[in-house]
This record gives structure tokens, C-alpha cells and sequence, in this order.
């Protein structure tokens, strides 16, 4: 059933209906924010917007991932930063090390009698920095000698000159000569072609520090220091083509058999110690009112032989310790435990599984493309990455026995101080990628807000104008309504006649 309305009535019907549609409409844009909500309502506007919002999105997604990069190169710094501190208490550990001089010493009084005349004695010393306790060590006499010569001479049987020209060489041909000097010894095998072998053997025993000179009957030997040796030969051959008629000489004093005298005084002893060159820097000796005072330079114990219940008389079986120095022992294992804190430090330096303190490499993506991006590692002063270890700051493990000596002290700490200059580098290398990552980071949220504004400008509604809208629209949509309600009245009156 068709119903006809009146012009009037349909006109205002329409208006009411459009009213009704832009108030829908104004309504969704104040509920939803956007004056765009879909292609429909502006085509260019949307898609334009929607790939603005798409890049902002992605790019934020990319800040995560700058986010923890920095945190990663920021667990890197803290390692860093510890290792830092721990080298400096292997700093302060080896200068206090250095400053400490509590070596151990022990005075012994001179037993001269007991010492005597009859036979040479003497004081061996060893352990310490000398070498194993109770091996060879280093022999002190503590007899003078009565009888002082400067040479002694090895005579050839045939000739001067030790040459093929003599009738002995044959004899002399493939046997050594052998001179011992305390620790020293210094050997020479003859030949039965060469000439000149007294050139030979005086080069070959100068060299040990034996002083060889030419004699009208042989070579004469002696030592510049006038410390005893003995002349040894390889068999009674040979000793007896160079005269000595046995296998091996006894102890002289420079060649010459000695005449043994009395026992050293105190201050000779400490000569005799203080300027021996085995025991330089390891043991030193003074006159201790009237005793003899030997302080042992090292932290191992030092061992003595000839000396023992507080007293020095050559008498083998009598032995006595000084002993180490303990407060460098204890720093030495103190500075060993320091380095390997490094170790672990480096090992727990790591975030999300990164560790760039081992030699990680961090690549972080800077745009949507992934055409920008930084890889983050730890690089060493030549630009080269590298791990953070003992290995690459060259702190090697001490022993008690290099703190003995304050120059190998002084070599560990320029070895600290290298790696203090190692590590500073490394942080100023962190330090530039983390501030290029931390600059990319503000750049990339700058841009997620230039895009996000972008968008939001060609979609988002002006409430404020909306708002008035539908006001504006409430108000036309009363009116209209009494409009309509008027043109219905034209209608009714037809009503009248039919009562």
C-alpha cells in the first residue's frame, strides 16, 4: 500500500533525514577521534595517513631493538668499569709489594776454632733466589790462604804452542781440559790438526772468565777475581802430557795448591758475600756487632750450609733457614686473585646473550629498510675488536719468586699501566657507538612523531568543531521536527469536514 504525502511534509521529512545523517556522522567523528575513519570519507587521506602510521610503526619497533643494544653496551661499560677497579688494586697491590722490605736475616757468630787452619772450609748457600734448596748453591771460603800466587801454568810435554808440531798432540788429540770456579766452569778439547790451539784454549776459558796468557813453557791461568779453581782432566793421559801427572789437581788458590790459613773475620765474610756476583740482588750480608748478618732477598727460604745454631763453622752437617719474605708471598697470591676477577668479570658482562667484552658483534638495524645500521664491538687502541681478557691486557700470572726482585715489580706495574691505557681505550671506543646509537635513538623517535603527526593531521577531527556541529545539529533537528509537525497540521485540516 503506497502512501502519498504532502510536498510539505516530504520536503521537511528530507531535511530531518539529512540532519539525522550529518549527525551520525558527527557523532562517529567525536566517538572515534578521526574525521577519516575509512576510504570512503576521504580516499587520499586515508592511504596517504596509513602509510605515515605503517613507517612510524615500524620504526617503532626498531627502538626496542636500539633499546637493547644500549643496555647491551651498557653491560659491557660496567665490565669494563670493574676490570678498571680491580687494576688499580693490582696496582696498589705491586706498589705496596715494591715499598715492603721485610726480608728475613739471621746473625751467626764465627766459630774460628772450630773452622781452624787444617783444611779449607766454607759457607754454602742456597734456596731463595739462588736456586732449589740443598743444590749446588754458592760456596763462600771462610779459611784466608796463607799463600797468595797469581797463576798456574799447563806446560804441553813437546812444545809451547799446543800445535801439530808437537810429538805429544797424539796423546793430547780428543781429551779436555776442564777448570771449575765455584758455579763457573769452563772446558777445551784438543785437537791433533789445528795450529794454534793456545789462541784457542785462552779464547775458549777467557770466556769463562779465566785469564789465559802465554808462558815460555805452556799457558799460564789465572782469575782476575782470585776466587780458588780446580784443574781437571778428562783422564791420566792427558794429565800427564800437561804435566800435572794425575787425572784432576786439587783446589789452589789461582792454580797453586793452597796453603790453608785461618779463619775470616767477620767484615771479610761480608766482603767476600756482598761482592760475589751469584748472590748480587739475592742475599746481602752486614756486620752485626760483631756477627755476621745475612738477609735473605727473596720469599723463598734461604738455606745454609757451614753455618747453624747461631753459629758459622764450615762443618757441613751444620745447617740453619732464613726464611722468606712472607708479606710479598701474600701479595703475590692477593695479586693473583685480583687477575682472575678479570676473567669473570669479562664472562658476566653479557645482556640478552650479547657480550661484547668477548668479542661479540651487535649489529643494529637504524631504519625500515635496513640499509642504515651499526655493528657494536669492543676494539682495542688500533680500531681492531677484540676480547677483554688477561690474555689481551697481558697480566700473566705472578709467582711468589718475581716479587723478589723490585725490578720485576717494576715491570708489572708498567704492564698495569699498559692496561689501564687499554681499558680507557676501549671505553672511549664503547663510548662513540653508544653515543651514535643513543643519537640514532632520539633521531628515530623524532621521526616516529613527525609521521605520527603527519597522519594524524590529515585524519584525526577537530573535536572542538565537532562539538559545535552537534549542537548545531541537535538544534536543527528540533527544529525541523516542529517543522514537519506544522506541515502535518495542513494535512489534518481536511478532517474538519468530514465531522
Amino acid at each position: 500500500m503506497s502512501i502519498t504525502l504532502s510536498a510539505g511534509v516530504r520536503s521537511n521529512l528530507l531535511n530531518l533525514q539529512n540532519t539525522a545523517e550529518a549527525k551520525n556522522l558527527t557523532q562517529t567523528r567525536l566517538s572515534t577521534g578521526k574525521k577519516v575513519n575509512s576510504a570512503l570519507d576521504n580516499p587520499s587521506n586515508f592511504f596517504t595517513a596509513a602509510s605515515l602510521s605503517s613507517r612510524a610503526s615500524d620504526l617503532s619497533n626498531l627502538l626496542d631493538g636500539m633499546a637493547n643494544g644500549i643496555q647491551t653496551i651498557q653491560a659491557a661499560n660496567n665490565g669494563l668499569t670493574s676490570i678498571t677497579t680491580t687494576l688499580q688494586s693490582m696496582q696498589s697491590t705491586l706498589n705496596q709489594a715494591r715499598q715492603d722490605k721485610s726480608f728475613q736475616t739471621q746473625s751467626f757468630d764465627i766459630d774460628a776454632t772450630t773452622i781452624g787452619s787444617s783444611t779449607l772450609k766454607s759457607l754454602n748457600l742456597s734456596g731463595g733466589s739462588i736456586g732449589p734448596a740443598g743444590g749446588a748453591g754458592v760456596d763462600i771460603a771462610l779459611n784466608t790462604l796463607a799463600v797468595t800466587a797469581t797463576t798456574a801454568s799447563l806446560t804441553a810435554a813437546g812444545g809451547t804452542d799446543f800445535s801439530a808440531a808437537d810429538p805429544d798432540m797424539s796423546a793430547l788429540s780428543g781429551k779436555t781440559v776442564t777448570l771449575t770456579a765455584g758455579s763457573t766452569t769452563a772446558s777445551y778439547t784438543f785437537t791433533a790438526s789445528a795450529t794454534g790451539q793456545k789462541a784457542a784454549l785462552t779464547s775458549a776459558l777467557a770466556a769463562a772468565g779465566f785469564t789465559a796468557a802465554g808462558a815460555a813453557a805452556g799457558v799460564n791461568f789465572s782469575r782476575a777475581d782470585g776466587q780458588n779453581f780446580t784443574v781437571g782432566t778428562s783422564d791420566t793421559a792427558l794429565g800427564t802430557a800437561l804435566g800435572r801427572g794425575a787425572t784432576t789437581t786439587t783446589t789452589s788458590a789461582n792454580g797453586v795448591p793452597a796453603v790453608v790459613g785461618g779463619a775470616k773475620t767477620v767484615d771479610q765474610l761480608v766482603t767476600s758475600i756482598n761482592t760475589n756476583a751469584g748472590l748480587t740482588g739475592k742475599v746481602t750480608a752486614s756486620n752485626d756487632n760483631g756477627k755476621l748478618r745475612i738477609q735473605n732477598l727473596s720469599t723463598a727460604d734461604l738455606t745454609t750450609k757451614g753455618a747453624g745454631s747461631g753459629k758459622v763453622d764450615g762443618v757441613a752437617a751444620s745447617t740453619s733457614t732464613v726464611a722468606g719474605n712472607s708479606v710479598r708471598t701474600s701479595l703475590a697470591k692477593q695479586f693473583n686473585d685480583l687477575r682472575d676477577q678479570i676473567t669473570k668479570f669479562g664472562d658476566d658482562a653479557s645482556f640478552n646473550g650479547v657480550n661484547l667484552l668477548r668479542g661479540d658483534n651487535l649489529k643494529l638495524t637504524l631504519n625500515e629498510t635496513g640499509t642504515s645500521f651499526i655493528n657494536v664491538q669492543t676494539k682495542d687502541k688500533s680500531g681492531n675488536a677484540t676480547s677483554i681478557d688477561n690474555t689481551f691486557l697481558k697480566t700473566d700470572t705472578v709467582t711468589a719468586a718475581e716479587f723478589d726482585s723490585d725490578s720485576n715489580i717494576d715491570t708489572k706495574l708498567d704492564t698495569i699501566k699498559d692496561a689501564l691505557s687499554s681499558i680507557r681505550s676501549a671505553s672511549s671506543s664503547l663510548g662513540s657507538q653508544l653515543s651514535s646509537v643513543q643519537a640514532r635513538k632520539d633521531f628515530t623517535k623524532n621521526m616516529i612523531n613527525t609521521l605520527q603527526v603527519g597522519s594524524d593531521n590529515l585524519t584525526l577531527a577537530d573535536t572542538n568543531e565537532e562539538g559545535a556541529n552537534l549542537l548545531a545539529l541537535n538544534t536543527r533537528q528540533s527544529l525541523q521536527t516542529t517543522s514537519l509537525s506544522f506541515a502535518s497540521q495542513a494535512d489534518q485540516a481536511v478532517l474538519q469536514f468530514l465531522r
